[in-house]
């Protein structure tokens, strides 16, 4: 028996799953008293909870889908779009310490607190709400489409136009497959295969149609999250994680044992993909994730992660620094272990559907319909639900927290705790319920993170600086800000809605295209067609690179069916190019990864450049207000919330007994000495990152 295209013993998981965590979010609430214990959990955390929350708030099954599409698209260096985050773990170390010791609430109370500017905290406050509505699209968007993909329609259900469409997307597919293995294609099948190239880049191609509507499903999505999170607020996150991080754990290995099974093994696996897609740090001349690009995304993801609306509730919300620091860690850590298993999951899909699927975004949905059975798929969609839930709804009363704290409080004074509750209720509402616009609009889930590797970068250089440079100036911020916000976010989306900007011809510039040969191993494919005696056997084969935009991320005709059509921009304008290109740099003999390094390059290392100008000519915050700052930041957290405050007003009395700890006593420079401790936790951080790296180069060396 079947209902909306899932089977009933499927629907049923499901809606378990969501009666309990909306009785735990109902049973949280009512320890919720204030809002410090909606915002902040009344900072009484344990480890336990805080590894799940840490788990849970940086865990998604978009990251998930994220990995493993990358993957299929580009080989194991693809993974990288996420997997970046191993090289900046061992910095938590210190952020997380950075966020309990200073006291606040929100990330926005740390602008207006440091800087002293109400003006800084509440822009931190707008920029972080309306990233936070794009950001909320992603979660939906995983979702549906992993349910789309359970719920396909036959092709005998589909319309003439939808027919159409598949077709064509399977004729583009064979004709790429044949250039991809040094086919040359005759001149009629070169037209045909431009202009379903076209059709393809403006998305009009696809290898199936689902039942599922997905804005419908969006809405009920929404709701859950919603009722529960207001419910029980940062409390019910912290417990509701604790579930959904196991469930999250489950969906992750569910697939692997029976892809592998299906596939022969590692063996197998080894046969139906090409060799250069597994090499970890991709093959420059054919993958966009060559060393130096990956390079270029940690350094920008470095500046952007401190800058994240929830890391400052989730070290708050702990009961010491410690235990903050231990949760976050542990959370992280374990999530980069967990990504292992996206990884190999996005090489099955590449062994299993290469050539048929037209949306990557799909492979998970796909992989679950035809791995798993009834029931078992009930919980995945339950996994996939929890492990955006679990970000959704922290991120959401971090969201609600930023509004009341530094948008609504300032300007509507003496209220009682149950009506900044209130209010914060209905804004956990408006943002998950925003979310839904954004999926709606964004279909493409790399865009999406591409766009925030770098977007907080905006606010994340000031913070980094302003932790441990005392002369960083308000102005400079400022005048950072502004200009970085026009670069980063203004230009890119406003060009890419403009017809001037779009079929400008000094913006339709593209790389130029190349033909690569390659030394491979043969695959069992390649025996098949005669191209090799034996799978395994090297062989040499010519890749087709095809020219990419060089302004615009993508460049196709107007009219796909005219090959003599004006050519138009698609998706985002990288402003960032077209800086660089003032300076006579000319980007055409650039490979798509050297483009995509030169763009975070300059996203991580442009703000500080700025920052330093900006404070040359810029009057500092005043001297006392700073020596209370800095004294309550390298006040050690007690163990009582008396005892802490005591401690606290005593370095607010003698700022200057840090002095003697800080690495250059005297200067403007705020860093303090390495302790054994410090040396303990940051540099064991790096040796297990060495170990997951380990693990994974066994993973893709298996036979």
């Amino acid at each position: 028996m079947y209902l909306f295209g899932l089977h009933i013993l499927d629907v049923a998981v499901i809606v378990l799953y969501v009666v309990i965590i909306i009785w735990l979010g109902k049973r949280a609430g009512q320890k919720t008293k204030d809002t410090g214990d909606f915002y902040l959990a009344g900072r009484k955390l344990g480890k336990v909870y805080q590894f799940f929350l840490n788990f849970g708030c940086s865990t998604n099954a978009d990251q998930a889908v994220a990995v493993s599409r990358e993957i299929y698209r580009q080989g194991i260096g693809g993974m990288w779009i996420q997997y970046l985050v191993l090289f900046l773990t061992p910095f938590y170390w210190f952020t997380t310490l950075l966020y309990r010791r200073i006291r606040l609430t929100t990330v926005g109370d740390y602008f207006t607190d440091r800087f002293k500017s109400e003006f800084l905290g509440a822009s931190y406050a707008v920029f972080t709400l309306l990233m936070a509505v794009i950001g909320g699209g992603v979660g939906y968007m995983v979702a549906g489409k992993t349910l789309m993909a359970l719920t396909p329609k036959t092709y005998e259900e589909c319309t003439v136009q939808e027919q159409r469409s598949i077709t064509q997307f399977n004729e583009y597919q064979k004709l790429k497959s044949d250039l991809d293995d040094g086919v040359v294609l005759s001149p009629e099948q070169k037209t045909h295969y431009d202009k379903l190239n076209d059709l393809n880049k403006h998305g009009q191609l696809h290898s199936f149609v689902s039942h599922t509507n997905p804005v419908l499903f969006y809405f009920v999505y929404a709701i859950i999250v919603a009722i529960y999170t207001m419910l029980g607020g940062f409390r019910a996150a912290a417990i509701t994680d604790a579930i959904q991080g196991v469930l999250m754990i489950i969906f992750s290995l569910l697939l692997i044992p029976l892809g592998l099974s299906k596939i022969g093994g590692f063996s197998g696996l080894h046969a139906s993909v090409p060799a250069w897609m597994f090499e970890l740090f991709g093959t420059a001349s054919i993958s966009e994730y060559a060393w130096y690009t990956i390079l270029a995304m940690v350094l920008a993801n470095l500046v952007s992660i401190i800058a994240g609306a929830n890391f400052m509730a989730t070290a708050g919300s702990a009961k010491d620094e410690m235990t903050a620091r231990v949760g976050m860690l542990g959370g992280m850590f374990f999530k980069r272990f967990i990504m292992l298993f996206w990884a190999l999951a996005g090489l099955l899909a590449i062994g299993l559907y290469a050539g048929k699927i037209n949306d990557p975004d799909l492979i998970w949905g796909f992989m679950t319909r035809d791995l798993l059975t009834p029931g078992a798929i009930g919980l995945m969609l339950a996994g996939i639900l929890a492990a955006n839930m679990s970000t959704l709804d922290a991120s959401s009363v971090s969201f609600s927290a930023l509004f009341i704290r530094n948008l609504y409080q300032p300007f509507v004074k003496n209220k009682s705790e149950k009506h900044y509750m209130n209010v914060g209720r209905v804004v956990i509402a408006v943002t998950l319920l925003g979310g839904i616009g954004a999926a709606i609009y964004v279909g493409n889930l790399l865009d999406l993170f591409k766009y925030f590797i770098s977007i907080p970068a905006i606010f994340g250089a000031s913070i980094w600086l302003g932790f441990i440079w005392r002369r960083l100036s308000r102005w400079a911020v400022i005048l950072q800000v502004f200009i970085c916000l026009t670069i980063y976010a203004i230009i890119p989306n406003v060009f890419q809605a403009l017809d001037w900007a779009k079929t400008n011809d000094a913006f339709l510039l593209e790389t130029k295209p190349k033909i690569v040969t390659v030394t491979t191993s043969a695959l069992t494919k390649d025996v098949q067609e005669g191209r090799a005696e034996f799978v395994g056997q090297p062989i040499k084969k010519q890749h087709t690179i095809e020219p990419a935009g060089v302004f615009f991320d993508k460049v196709a005709r107007i009219n796909p069916d005219d090959p003599n059509s004006p050519k138009i921009g698609l998706k985002r304008f990288n402003a960032e190019i077209w800086v660089m290109s003032w300076f006579g740099i000319d980007f055409t003999n650039f490979s798509k990864a050297q483009l995509v390094a030169t763009r975070f390059f300059f996203d991580a290392l442009f703000p500080f450049l700025l920052l330093f100008i900006f404070t040359i000519f810029t009057k500092p915050v005043e001297k006392g207000h700073l020596d209370r700052f800095f004294a309550r930041m390298h006040t050690p957290v007690q163990p009582t919330l008396e005892l802490d405050a005591q401690a606290v007003e005593e370095s607010y009395k003698d700022p200057g007994k840090w002095e003697k700890f800080k690495i250059k006593p005297g200067s403007s420079w705020e860093i303090m000495k390495p302790t054994k401790l410090d040396a303990f936790g940051f540099g064991g951080s790096w040796v297990l990152v060495g170990v997951i790296i380990v693990l994974l180069w066994v993973m893709i060396s298996i036979k």
